[in-house]
Formats: structure tokens, C-alpha cells, sequence
């Protein structure tokens, strides 16, 4: 069988930027569960995985427009200080916004905090090393749900 649109993939993988720095890694952890073709993983990862095999081992390469976005200089923005009332900032915090985004503090200032609403690979060119663990079909429910239940079926963003 062959990972494919609507099947479900078990993975092992390693993403590393180009510095060689281990950015994550699901070594010691269940392997990843993603359902293929339906935006489970970033773009760049389902394309690169389209069509292998159980056993594969591939290395993927994956531009920042297929990964987490380019960095857009728009979603840097300075707020005032007393937006964050008494709590204590300091650079490298994140913080959710009200819409559901995150943001990282990257400068603090005396009345201004500034920060960045881009995701924190945006903009990183990602290598993977895959391992493909099992392949299977999804079930009606899974695709329904969009997503992979029972065992290793946590999300992650």
C-alpha cells in the first residue's frame, strides 16, 4: 500500500533546520499519525510523502511558502505596556491572542512591547527525515472528523 489521499500514515520524524539544529522529533514517542491529503500536515510534508511505501526513509526538503509561511512584517506589531496590565514580559513569551493566534514578545520596551505574530518556523527552510512506520485506510469517521482517533491520534500544530 502506498500513502495516498485518505489513507492514514504512521511516521517517524526528525525536522532539523539548515544549521542542523533539532527543531522536533518524534523519537521516544508514539510515531505520528496524520490522515494524507487533507491538510493534516504542512503542504511541503504531504507532497513529499505522496506515493511512498512502508519501510521508506526519505529526506524532505521543504521551502518556507510549502512549510509554515513566509515571515510577513505585518503581523509584527508594537503594543502598548499596559495592554499586558501586571504581568512581567520578557522577550521570547508567548502569548495567545483573543483570535486564536500566538505571539512571541520580541522586544520589550518601556511603554511598548513588541511582537511577533508569525509562526515561529515562518520563513525556515525545514528538513525532514521521515521513517514510514504502517499505512492503512482511513475509516468514514476519521475523514469525517478530519482527523486520526485512537491510539497515536493527538494533535499537533
Amino acid at each position: 500500500m502506498q500513502i495516498a489521499k485518505h489513507k492514514v500514515a504512521a511516521i517517524h520524524y526528525k525536522l532539523t533546520d539548515n544549521d542542523g539544529k533539532v527543531l522536533d522529533s518524534s523519537e521516544g514517542r508514539e510515531p505520528l499519525h496524520y490522515i494524507q491529503g487533507i491538510g493534516n500536515l504542512i503542504p511541503g510534508m504531504e507532497e513529499g510523502l505522496e506515493g511512498k511505501k512502508q519501510g521508506d526513509k526519505v529526506n524532505l526538503k521543504v521551502s518556507p511558502e510549502k512549510g509554515y509561511g513566509v515571515k510577513s512584517e505585518e503581523l509584527v506589531q508594537k503594543v502598548p505596556r499596559t495592554a499586558f496590565g501586571d504581568q512581567k514580559i520578557e522577550k521570547g513569551m508567548q502569548f495567545h491572542t483573543d483570535s486564536g493566534h500566538t505571539v512571541t514578545v520580541t522586544n520589550v520596551g518601556l511603554s511598548e512591547i513588541t511582537v511577533d505574530g508569525n509562526h515561529p518556523l515562518a520563513g525556515v527552510e525545514l528538513n525532514f527525515a521521515v521513517e514510514v512506520i504502517s499505512i492503512r485506510e482511513a475509516t468514514e469517521e476519521e475523514l469525517a472528523h478530519g482527523n486520526v482517533h485512537g491510539p497515536g491520534g493527538h494533535h499537533h500544530h
